[in-house]
């Protein structure tokens, strides 16, 4: 999205997660722990990807993307597909998203990326460009 931006990946603590798994210092019990609500999201909001799970490699990840802000009121807190994403950016003038990859099988959980999403500041970098 043309509008993203703040992005955080949080990659390197995934790695230093699952190389606590791999080695036995952590348990699968506790990293596969989504909760219901995140499993129904995954469900009927999330998008697919590419990479299979880490913990069980039974299936690809799904990536669910949830909303906060205070502009949004109501729908803070609440997991959005892509195209609403998209429709919310130019609706609101800022509000962060949180992206998190699930695995409806044994119910890995990790947060994948976070990013500010919205209108703010566009208008001033568009007068500033034409002038």
């Amino acid at each position: 999205m043309r509008t993203q931006r703040q992005v955080v990946d949080y990659a390197l603590r995934r790695r230093a997660l699952l190389a606590e798994v791999y080695s036995g210092r952590v348990g699968t019990m506790e990293v596969c722990d989504a909760s219901p609500y995140l499993l129904r999201a995954a469900k009927f909001h999330g998008e697919p990807s590419e990479v299979t799970c880490p913990v069980c490699r039974k299936e690809q990840l799904t990536l669910v993307s949830w909303v906060y802000g205070d502009e949004l009121k109501h729908a803070s807190g609440s997991a959005r597909n892509p195209e609403e994403l998209a429709r919310m950016a130019g609706l609101f003038e800022e509000f962060t998203v949180y992206v998190v990859e699930v695995c409806r099988t044994c119910s890995w959980n990790h947060l994948v990326r976070s990013y500010v999403l919205g209108t703010r500041g566009l208008r001033a970098r568009r007068r500033t460009a034409a002038e």
